[in-house]
């Protein structure tokens, strides 16, 4: 996933931070990432959301609020208001670039942002957000301790996250004042809500109230033991997934026709985790997939392996092409399912000697149907002549090239 740094101004004139993660292959839509109250655009699940939409053709630009991450400015002087006036410039910023975002996402309190900017932004045709309140006022139970020292200073230090911030009595001020029922009831723009029923700090009966505020086209999806900051990897990852594919419905994503030369596309293959093993695989611009290792390999086992791909490709295969022969003799095949699965075996030469190993693909055909003997017996010989098999036992020729 390439990703491009860069930086735009924000509403006090200081620079703000950004990623704009590209999809590798076509751009067929732009989505704008607000990230939660005091987080940052590099949270895990920020980057994991932001990896599966590129991945679907979806560029994301995800920046730090003033004051927070890598952008400019002291947070203690913002507001509610401020976010959002520093959302609608990141919109402009992407105008700029041609690149207007279709899709608005946000996390926590960036998701009540995108609730209230959202009417601003006339390319925005979709937006979500993910563990929101329905009252902006009901983060300042975070740091309900500290509100009489930010009364009487103006500003308190105060603990979130781990980690010490300083909020300002405007922000207190600003975002207790806020009301977001008008602008959810006059979005005019469809809406998923995806929220953790065991959101310990965003209570799921915030979901429900944006949900019954909000007018139609409106979805909800529960992200189901998930906890407020989307820290399992696995978590983010089902969030990004239905986010790509709900908004599909309104973003018009049409890719183009496989490149030229290549009538099954071209396969690419891209890193999800650099922590881990799990991959993004796309075959051409319509198929998604993803590939891991084994929990006992050092992967997190969201995906099948290389080799399941490789025993997959055989087994289909071969499914196929019984499956067309058997059309073709209009036999009475009912169904048929193949079962592969894949080892090393030491090879045995003429002595006897094991010198080396080599790959063993079992393939087990089950076919249900009124066959005869003669057919069945036919059916498994038609197995062998399926192409992948062919390509499996015969010498292959793989060509690298630097990218």
């Amino acid at each position: 996933m390439p990703t491009e740094r860069l930086t735009f101004t924000g509403h006090d004139g200081a620079e703000l931070a950004a990623r704009l993660d590209l999809p590798e292959g076509p751009h067929l839509a732009t989505a704008l990432f607000a990230h939660c109250f005091t987080c940052s655009k590099d949270t895990p699940a920020a980057r994991r959301i932001a990896a599966r939409l590129a991945g679907a053709g979806i560029a994301v630009l995800r920046f730090d609020f003033t004051g927070l991450g890598h952008s400019e400015g002291e947070f203690e002087n913002t507001t509610f208001t401020s976010n959002v006036e520093d959302l609608e410039l990141a919109a402009q910023a992407l105008d700029a670039r041609g690149m207007a975002p279709g899709l608005l996402i946000g996390h926590s309190l960036g998701g009540a942002a995108v609730l209230r900017v959202a009417r601003r932004l006339t390319s925005v045709r979709a937006v979500v957000t993910i563990g929101a309140p329905f009252d902006p006022g009901h983060v300042t139970h975070n740091f309900a301790g500290a509100l009489d020292k930010i009364a009487e200073g103006g500003a308190a230090e105060v603990t979130l996250g781990g980690r010490p911030i300083r909020i300002g009595h405007a922000f207190v001020e600003d975002v207790s004042a806020a009301a977001l029922a008008p602008d959810i009831a006059s979005l005019g723009r469809a809406l998923l809500i995806l929220h953790a029923p065991r959101d310990e700090i965003v209570g799921i009966d915030n979901a429900a109230a944006i949900f019954s505020a909000a007018k139609h086209p409106k979805s909800f999806v529960t992200l189901d033991d998930a906890d407020h900051l989307i820290t399992r990897p696995g978590r983010a990852e089902y969030a990004a997934e239905v986010i790509a594919a709900w908004a599909a419905q309104y973003l018009d994503l049409k890719p183009p026709a496989p490149p030229p030369g290549a009538p099954e596309g071209i396969v690419r293959v891209s890193e999800a985790d650099p922590d881990g093993f799990l991959q993004d695989i796309n075959s051409g611009p319509r198929h998604h997939a993803v590939a891991d290792e084994p929990l006992a390999y050092g992967g997190t086992d969201r995906g099948m392996s290389p080799y399941g791909f490789l025993s997959a490709g055989l087994g289909a295969c071969t499914s196929m092409t019984i499956r067309m022969y058997a059309r073709r003799k209009e036999w009475p095949l009912a169904h048929v399912h193949v079962d592969v699965c894949h080892d090393k075996v030491h090879a045995q030469d003429a002595s006897g000697v094991t010198p080396e190993k080599v790959d063993r693909f079992i393939r087990t055909v089950y076919l249900e149907g009124d066959l005869d003997k003669d057919q069945r017996a036919r059916l498994l010989e038609i197995a062998d002549r399926c192409p992948v098999h062919r390509t499996l036992e015969a010498t292959s020729q793989i060509v690298t090239h630097a990218g």
